[in-house]
């Protein structure tokens, strides 16, 4: 099995695309493609209605997944795909018994699937996603990311085939002779204290340690140095707490979630996550140098196990 990545910079769509898939072509010595997964930088959003019929056209057959991102990286045997999108509608709940997921996904557990999940976190709960995957499919790795780039509901795009959605979910559903080992790299260093989700509805949050979380933020800004408030501009996340079951905070244990979305009358922000009372939350601040040295520690313990 072969693997291949590319990047094109071009700022026109078409001679984008056409651009990765001749790297991808050189890449992969003349081997036909049969999963593209493609993350697009928000300013083809305007021409993301083309982009499928341009990738078929470029890698015929070849089964398309993607979304897109405010920021973009790239650079054998039998593998059966079985592609969906699932919109809020379409969703279980997540105590739903597992034959409903079974069914909404359209695979069956003992095929022992690995999950490739691309959601957009503002027409979607991710995180109750998770919760009835890991209960109908316990034995199977789940993967991917959370599309960006759009600050509201329908703003973002997923690709899926040759359809292309503006809410929901798309996933591929891997199983045959395939091996997956996850890595997660968060790239992120904390900035400020961890403090108290103190008042919070849904995704927005109300009180960090009983105070509007437009407050903190302005003091951790006065106080940084000019480089991170240049990072602050584009590059600020809250960390949440990962482990329900555990009393006490332990930290680095956070999982990364964008601000989706900021009120400045009331001091609130939403954050593409659901949230809920006593959770620990710190912010945080991603920047090159950091995503370098966590992945780079993260891989090196991974070839030492």
């Amino acid at each position: 099995m072969r693997w291949a990545s590319a990047l094109s910079e071009d700022p026109g769509t078409p001679q984008a695309v056409a651009e990765a898939v001749a790297a991808l072509r050189r890449e992969l010595g003349g081997e036909r493609a049969d999963l593209v997964v493609a993350f697009v930088s928000p300013h083809h959003r305007a021409a993301a209605a083309d982009i499928p019929a341009l990738v078929a056209a470029e890698l015929p057959g070849a089964l398309l997944v993607g979304c897109t991102g405010g920021g973009v990286i790239g650079a054998g045997h039998e593998v059966e795909m079985a592609p969906f999108h699932l919109d809020t509608t379409d969703l279980p709940a997540a105590s739903a018994p597992p034959p409903t997921w079974h069914a909404a996904i359209g695979v069956a557990p003992q095929a022992r699937p690995k999950f490739l999940l691309l959601a957009d976190p503002l027409t979607l709960d991710a995180g109750a996603l998770l919760a009835g995957l890991d209960v109908a499919y316990p034995r199977s790795s789940k993967f991917g990311g959370l599309a960006s780039g759009g600050m509201a509901p329908g703003a973002n795009r997923l690709f899926l085939r040759d359809e292309v959605f503006r809410s929901g979910i798309v996933g591929i559903a891997l199983s045959g002779n395939l091996r997956v080992e996850t890595i997660v790299a968060q790239g992120c260093r904390p900035i400020g204290r961890p403090m108290l989700v103190t008042r919070c509805q849904g995704n927005v949050l109300f009180e960090l340690d009983q105070r509007p979380p437009l407050e903190w933020l302005g003091e951790l800004h006065g106080a940084l140095p000019p480089r991170d408030r240049e990072l602050f501009r584009h590059s600020l996340f809250l960390g949440l707490e990962m482990k329900e079951d555990e009393v006490e905070y332990r930290a680095g244990e956070l999982l990364v979630r964008n601000l989706v979305g900021i009120d400045r009358a009331s001091g609130t922000i939403a954050v593409g996550a659901h949230l809920k009372q006593l959770q620990v939350a710190q912010f945080l601040l991603r920047d090159a140098r950091t995503a370098t040295e966590d992945l780079t520690r993260l891989l090196e313990r991974y070839r030492a196990s």
